[in-house]
C-alpha cells in the first residue's frame, strides 16, 4: 500500500514555515509553470459594515501571500484566488469583492497577476456525484490544473470539522448548498459534503492552524492562537490528520468517514506517513457542537438563567448556513429578552425536519423549509410563520413579539453589527494580530 505523506509544522516564520509545510509533504512537485492554479482560502463569513474577529475564522492572508509567492517562485504565472462567501442577499456582489480588498488580496493581483474570482457572479456546472446527488460547481476551478485549498483548522457545529473537503463548499451555488442540508437521512449534510472533492483536478491542501476554532465555523467560536501548518497533495489525509489534531477520531466524523469509505481508506491513518511534528505534540481537543440540555429542547445557558415556558429545539444537519446565521442572533435576542416571567408554552423551530411538540400554545417556524414541513400539522395550536428564505431580519422580531418574547429590535436593525461585539474577547490579547490578514 502507497503511504500518503501529511507534513505537521510548527508556524514560526513567514514565508519559512508554509515553505516547509510545502516541501516536506512533496507539495508542488506535480505542478508545472504553464498550469493554472486555482488557491481556494476560507472566507467563510464577511460584513463591510463592521470590525469582527477574523482570527480561526477566515484564512490569514500570511498564508495566502506565502502559497502564492512559493508558486511564482516555480514559475506558475497562472494563479486565481477564488471564493463563494456567504451572502444573506443574493444579489450582493459588495461583500465578496470588500472582502478580497480587506484581505489584501488586490496588493497580490497588482504585484503578481493574480486573478480574484468572486465565485457566486460566476458561472456553474452541474456535476453527478452518483447516488442521486448533483450539485453546481463553480467552472473556474473545475477547469484548473491543480486547485491548492486552503482551509482553517476548525471545528464545524455540524460536521464536527470543517477542513479541506467541507473547504469546496465554498465552490458551489447558493442553491446547491441549500440542497445539502438536505432531510434524506441518508443522503444528508455529511453524506454530500463527502463527495465534494470528486468532480475536482488534483489538489494540495495546506490547513491554517496559526489560529485555531472550537466551535466553529464562525466567529462566535472559542478561538486560540496555535501555529499549526498541516499539508498534503492527498486532501483527505489531510482532513483525517486534521481532525486527530482538533481532537476527534475520523472515524466520530461522518463527512470524513463517508470520503474514506468511498476511496477504500482506513480511518485508523495506517495509509499515512506523517512528517515533521507528531500528532500527539501538537493534538488539543476543540469541542464542536453548542451545549444544550440533556432533551435537546434548551440550550444550556438558557438553562443556566432560569428560562422556562419556552422549547427552542437544537440545531441539526437540515438547518443551512443563511439560516444559522440567522438563528445565532435569534438565541442572542430570546437569551437578552428573559426578565425572569416564564413565557407561554412557546416552541422555536428551525432546519427542515423538526416536528411540534405537542401541547405547546405557539409554535414559530423560522424559515420557509420548517414553514412547508409543518403547515398542516395538527398538533400546532398558534402557528407564527417566518416563511422567507432566508427569514427577513424585521419579519423574525415581528414573530417573536408575536409570540410574547420582546426581544430588542436593534438586534434584528443592526444585523450587521452584531459580529462586532465577539471583538471584546480578545481585546488586550497580543497573540491575536491583525496583522496576519494584511499583505504590505
Amino acid at each position: 500500500m502507497t503511504q500518503k505523506i501529511v507534513s505537521i509544522v510548527r508556524y514560526e516564520k513567514p514565508r519559512i514555515s508554509v515553505q516547509k509545510a510545502v516541501e516536506l509533504s512533496g507539495g508542488f512537485a506535480a505542478i508545472s509553470p504553464s498550469d493554472k492554479v486555482f488557491i481556494k482560502p476560507n472566507i467563510v463569513f464577511w460584513t463591510p459594515t463592521a470590525a469582527f474577529p477574523k482570527w480561526g475564522v477566515i484564512t490569514t492572508s500570511r498564508v495566502v501571500q506565502d502559497m502564492v509567492e512559493l508558486l511564482k517562485d516555480k514559475g506558475v504565472s497562472d494563479i486565481s484566488i477564488g471564493e463563494g462567501t456567504v451572502v444573506m442577499d443574493p444579489k450582493d456582489r459588495r461583500t465578496q469583492i470588500d472582502a478580497f480588498a480587506c484581505l489584501g488580496y488586490r496588493v497580490l493581483e497588482k504585484r503578481y497577476g493574480v486573478k480574484l474570482i468572486p465565485v457566486l457572479e460566476r458561472p456553474f456546472r452541474r456535476i453527478d456525484l452518483g447516488d442521486g446527488i448533483s450539485l453546481n460547481f463553480n467552472v473556474d476551478i473545475l477547469e484548473s490544473d491543480h486547485v491548492v485549498d486552503l482551509p482553517v483548522l476548525k471545528t464545524h457545529a455540524q460536521t464536527v470539522v470543517s477542513l479541506g473537503i467541507k473547504n469546496l463548499k465554498g465552490t458551489i451555488d447558493l442553491k446547491s448548498r441549500k440542497s445539502c442540508h438536505s432531510a434524506d437521512e441518508k443522503r444528508d449534510l455529511n453524506f454530500q459534503v463527502a463527495r465534494l472533492a470528486h468532480p475536482m483536478p488534483p489538489i494540495f491542501t495546506l490547513i491554517d492552524g496559526i489560529y485555531t476554532n472550537e466551535r466553529g465555523p464562525s466567529y462566535d467560536g472559542r478561538i486560540r492562537r496555535s501555529d499549526i501548518l498541516i499539508a498534503s497533495g492527498d486532501i483527505l489525509s489531510a482532513d483525517l490528520v486534521g481532525a486527530r489534531v482538533l481532537g476527534h477520531l475520523p472515524a466520530d466524523v461522518p463527512h470524513l468517514a463517508h470520503a474514506a469509505r468511498n476511496h477504500g481508506r482506513p480511518l485508523d491513518l495506517s495509509d499515512i506517513s506523517i512528517v515533521g511534528e507528531s500528532i500527539d505534540t501538537v493534538a488539543c481537543l476543540h469541542r464542536f457542537d453548542f451545549p444544550y440540555n440533556g432533551e435537546g429542547t434548551l440550550p444550556l445557558n438558557f438553562e443556566r438563567i432560569g428560562v422556562t415556558g419556552l422549547t427552542y429545539r437544537k440545531y441539526d444537519l437540515t438547518l443551512c448556513t443563511y439560516c444559522s446565521f440567522l438563528n445565532g442572533a435569534v438565541l442572542t435576542a430570546v437569551a437578552r429578552a428573559w426578565k425572569g416571567a416564564p413565557w407561554e408554552d412557546v416552541e422555536i423551530l428551525t432546519g427542515k425536519s423538526a416536528a411540534p411538540t405537542p401541547g405547546m400554545k405557539k409554535t414559530v417556524l423560522l424559515g420557509r423549509c420548517i414553514y412547508q414541513a409543518n403547515k398542516n400539522h395538527p398538533d400546532i395550536e398558534e402557528m407564527i410563520a417566518v416563511k422567507g428564505c432566508p427569514p427577513r431580519p424585521e419579519d423574525i422580531l415581528s414573530a417573536l413579539h408575536r409570540a410574547g418574547i420582546e426581544a430588542d429590535a436593534a438586534i434584528f436593525e443592526n444585523l450587521d453589527r452584531l459580529p462586532e461585539s465577539f471583538l471584546k474577547r480578545y481585546e488586550g490579547r497580543p497573540e491575536f494580530d491583525e496583522s496576519f490578514f494584511r499583505i504590505e
